[in-house]
């Protein structure tokens, strides 16, 4: 899947938002905030863990700034939080490493919102590649990411 699929994804549901794409690398955290023009924190990072079957993903969406608490992922999902290795991150969410995105992943994943978003406006998630994300406001993003619910399992 790629950008493409995210466009689809939009189009089928409605979505009237433009998918930014640029010229350079967006795949980290630094350079999507560089690409778009904004403050890292600012960056809706797509993180992804193994569910308890291990062949389903949790896709936890958070602030560019935060990073996972262990003890907090441990207390909310019942396990360790364990991210996918790099041979299962396409199979298991549908998109290649750099554009892991919320948007359109199989239904087998899960995905949920980290509260670290919260204290923004507006966010940057990645659009489905490694050059790509999209401006959405925290309800825009509950909604078209289809997410479970809002969480804090973050430091």
């Amino acid at each position: 899947m790629s950008v493409e699929s995210v466009k689809n994804y939009f189009k089928e549901n409605n979505i009237q938002k433009e998918i930014l794409e640029f010229p350079v690398s967006s795949a980290t955290v630094e350079l999507a905030a560089q690409a778009v023009g904004t403050e890292p924190a600012r960056i809706a990072k797509t993180l992804s863990f193994y569910a308890k079957d291990k062949e389903s993903a949790i896709l936890i969406v958070t602030a560019g700034d935060m990073k996972i608490d262990n003890s907090k992922f441990k207390q909310f999902f019942g396990m360790k939080a364990k991210m996918l290795s790099p041979e299962d991150v396409e199979r298991l969410t549908g998109y290649a490493i750099g554009g892991v995105c919320p948007f359109g992943n199989p239904d087998s994943a899960v995905t949920y919102l980290d509260v670290s978003l919260k204290r923004f406006d507006t966010v940057f998630p990645a659009a489905g590649s490694a050059n790509s994300a999209v401006e959405l406001t925290c309800t825009e993003l509950e909604k078209y990411a289809q997410s479970e619910e809002w969480i804090d399992v973050c430091k």
